[in-house]
């Protein structure tokens, strides 16, 4: 494992430094997936692919592998991703004596099992002004800088009210890392749902259930490989679906469980929130064995 206390910045880039050709004659054999963990997101996830397969795989041979994870939707998720171009897989077939639930940690942790990739981009389903800068962004530092493992992406929120989305992370996310984590505390957008990794780290690392896996991944790669191994890159802006604030309580809560988690200080486990004139909610934390551990074993 690598020592915290002696990291080495974490590089910042912009998505236009990376040209594609440059990319595509960078990537050589390697074979780059990009998956796209979706729930009930019919109304998006067909533009999200439509432009990935244009832009990157028609136009420009950078993606060899764009595939939906369809975690438990009820919307025609799967038909309208499928229709698009995209390899459908439902995540209650991927692994299901293993991981059970349904949630976003689960959903990327298939994707790695069902992706054939030697690098692994993820993008979130819900974007409305998507282009193909978010993939060339995250894909540029991997193609080009054999020492990086990890890139995270962040951006922009413009919300209608004129005020920038992104609450969870600045008031829990950032603070955590401040305090617990600092050598991860330049990080723009912890929480953020475009990031992507080789497959040779990812493999090694758990992945925790629901909405704490954002954050965990982060911490656990700059544990095994270092803050050396990450970049992050800007993406522009990113258009999406904004939660309520009552909806963020629960959300901040397993960020926070995470964290604690990470950091070795004991949290209850479930936690109980509870929310004035809505019922108690618990919250229990868990996570994912790596995927080389399950390869190990079989």
């Amino acid at each position: 494992m690598v020592n915290r206390f002696e990291s080495r910045p974490i590089v910042t880039y912009h998505y236009r430094d990376f040209p594609l050709g440059e990319l595509v004659e960078a990537k050589g054999d390697q074979v780059v997936s990009v998956c796209i963990p979706a729930h009930d997101e019919a109304e998006t996830v067909g533009e999200v692919v439509s432009k990935l397969r244009l832009h990157l795989m028609e136009r420009v041979p950078l993606i060899d592998e764009l595939l939906v994870i369809d975690d438990h939707s009820s919307d025609g998720t799967s038909e309208v991703a499928a229709e698009a171009g995209a390899r459908v897989v439902l995540a209650a077939d991927v692994l299901p004596q293993v991981a059970g639930g349904n949630g976003k940690g689960e959903a990327l942790w298939r994707s790695v099992y069902s992706a054939r990739g030697d690098i692994v981009a993820w993008c979130d389903a819900d974007i409305t002004d998507f282009g193909a800068r978010f993939v060339v962004g995250l894909l540029g530092p991997l193609l080009l800088r054999p020492d990086v493992a990890f890139v995270k992406g962040f951006y922009e929120r413009p919300m209608a009210s004129g005020d920038t989305g992104g609450r969870t992370t600045e008031l829990m996310a950032r603070p955590l890392l401040a305090t617990l984590f600092p050598h991860l505390a330049s990080i723009r957008q912890p929480l953020s749902g475009e990031y992507a990794g080789r497959r040779s780290l990812l493999e090694q690392l758990p992945f925790v259930r629901g909405y704490g896996v954002d954050l965990a991944m982060l911490i656990d790669v700059a544990e095994v490989a270092g803050t050396q191994a990450i970049a992050q890159v800007d993406l522009g802006t990113r258009v999406h679906r904004n939660r309520r604030l009552d909806q963020l309580g629960p959300q901040a809560l397993v960020v926070l469980q995470a964290a604690l988690n990470r950091a070795g200080v004991p949290a209850a486990d479930p936690a109980i929130l509870v929310r004035p004139g809505r019922d108690p909610l618990p919250v229990t934390f868990g996570e994912l064995p790596p995927l080389a551990a399950l390869v190990a074993e079989a």
